[in-house]
């Protein structure tokens, strides 16, 4: 048997990307801290998936460059309004990269570059202005 764990991704500031996820519904979960390996472990998990469905946070004390794919792809979440979603982030500064034009799927990005999908439980109908928004940048 096989279970879901947790998705990992590397961050240049832990503080920033946990802010990120606050405004999802994300949560920090627990927090450790290793000295000897110079890194901070930071988990997090949307209320009632704690220890079911974790993104792990991986901050290298010394800087690293991300680049060529070594902090991931994208991550995947549910969302309860796939509107109301985009505005919150949108109000608080975050690029909607691919809009949820279609009611049900939207991308934005960390503040590491990591992509994140939002998808809406259904299709909502057509709304403005995302009917209309076009894409900015890669997603």
């Amino acid at each position: 048997m096989t279970k879901f764990l947790h998705t990992m991704i590397r961050v240049t500031d832990p503080d920033a990307t946990v802010a990120f996820f606050r405004l999802l519904g994300i949560e920090e979960v627990r927090r450790f801290d290793n000295e000897k390996g110079r890194f901070t472990l930071i988990f997090l998990a949307a209320p009632g998936q704690e220890g079911v469905a974790e993104v792990e946070l991986t901050h290298n004390w010394d800087p690293e460059d991300y680049s060529g794919g070594r902090n991931f792809g994208h991550l995947a979440y549910r969302v309860d309004d796939i509107y109301a979603t985009c505005r919150r982030l949108m109000d608080a500064g975050v690029t909607i990269n691919r809009p949820p034009r279609d009611g049900h799927m939207a991308f934005v990005r960390t503040p590491d570059g990591i992509s994140v999908e939002l998808l809406q439980d259904g299709t909502l109908p057509a709304e403005e202005p995302w009917a209309s928004m076009p894409n900015v940048g890669s997603w």
